[in-house]
C-alpha cells in the first residue's frame, strides 16, 4: 500500500522545527514508518542547491533562477527520496514543498503563477501531499521569533513587505484547497499548537483507517 505524504508549512519563526519531530513521534506511534526530510534539499544534490539559495554569496539572484533551482532541486528529492519511500509503503514528512514555491516565489518575488503551475505539473506529474498543516502567525512576531534564533538566511533577511505577501499567499492556498491543508494557529502556546496538531493528525489517521 502506498504511503502517505505530509507537509508542514509556514513563515520564518513558526516553529516548523520544533513541531515537526513532535508530529514524526506522533506518526512512529501510530506504527508508520516514517521518511523524514525537508525542502529544499532532502538529497546530496539538492542540499547543495539549499546553500546556494540560502547562503549569502549570491544575494542577487535572479528570482527565475531561484525558482528554477528549487524545482531542480524538487525533481532530485522526488526521485531519488520521496517517491521510492511512498511507493515502499512509508510515510513521508516534509518541511515545506510546492505550497512554498507559490508562497515565496508566487506571492513574495510575485513571479506568475501559471508559471509555477506549469513546473509542477512537469516535475510532480500530479503529485499532492496528502495532508498539509499550515503553521500561521503574525509576520512581525515571526520575525521577532527567528531574530532571536540565528544570524538571517537570503530568505529572512527580506523586509516585512515580502513576509507579508508569503503569509497571506499561503492563506489563499488554505482556503482554496481546505480538505488538504489545515491551517493552526502557531501564535499560541507550544502546548496549544501541538494540542491542535495532535486533533488534525488524528482526524487524518480516522480518515485513512475508514478508506481501508
Amino acid at each position: 500500500m502506498r504511503g502517505k505524504f505530509i507537509t508542514v508549512e509556514g513563515g520564518e519563526g513558526a516553529g516548523k522545527s520544533t513541531n515537526l519531530e513532535f508530529i514524526r513521534r506522533l506518526l512512529e506511534s501510530e506504527g508508520y514508518q516514517v521518511v523524514f526530510t525537508r525542502e529544499p534539499g532532502g538529497t546530496t544534490l539538492g542540499e547543495d542547491i539549499r546553500e546556494l539559495l540560502l547562503g549569502h554569496k549570491h544575494t542577487g539572484m535572479a528570482d527565475d533562477t531561484e525558482l528554477l533551482l528549487i524545482f531542480s532541486a524538487r525533481a532530485e528529492h522526488l526521485a531519488r527520496k520521496i517517491m521510492p519511500a511512498l511507493e515502499f509503503g512509508k510515510w513521508v514528512l516534509c518541511d515545506r514543498f510546492t505550497d512554498a514555491s507559490y508562497a515565496y516565489q508566487g506571492g513574495g518575488r510575485r513571479i506568475d503563477l501559471e508559471r509555477i503551475r506549469q513546473l509542477e505539473n512537469w516535475v510532480q506529474g500530479g503529485l499532492k501531499p496528502d495532508l498539509t498543516l499550515l503553521l500561521d502567525l503574525p509576520v512581525d512576531v515571526g520575525l521577532t521569533r527567528a531574530g532571536a534564533r540565528s544570524e538571517p538566511d537570503r530568505f529572512e533577511s527580506e523586509g516585512m513587505v515580502f513576509f507579508d505577501k508569503v503569509r497571506n499567499s499561503y492563506l489563499k492556498i488554505a482556503a482554496a484547497e481546505p480538505e488538504r491543508v489545515k491551517v493552526v494557529n502557531a501564535a499560541a502556546s507550544l502546548e496549544e499548537v501541538q494540542r491542535r496538531i495532535e486533533m488534525v493528525l488524528k482526524a487524518f489517521f480516522r480518515a485513512q483507517s475508514e478508506s481501508q
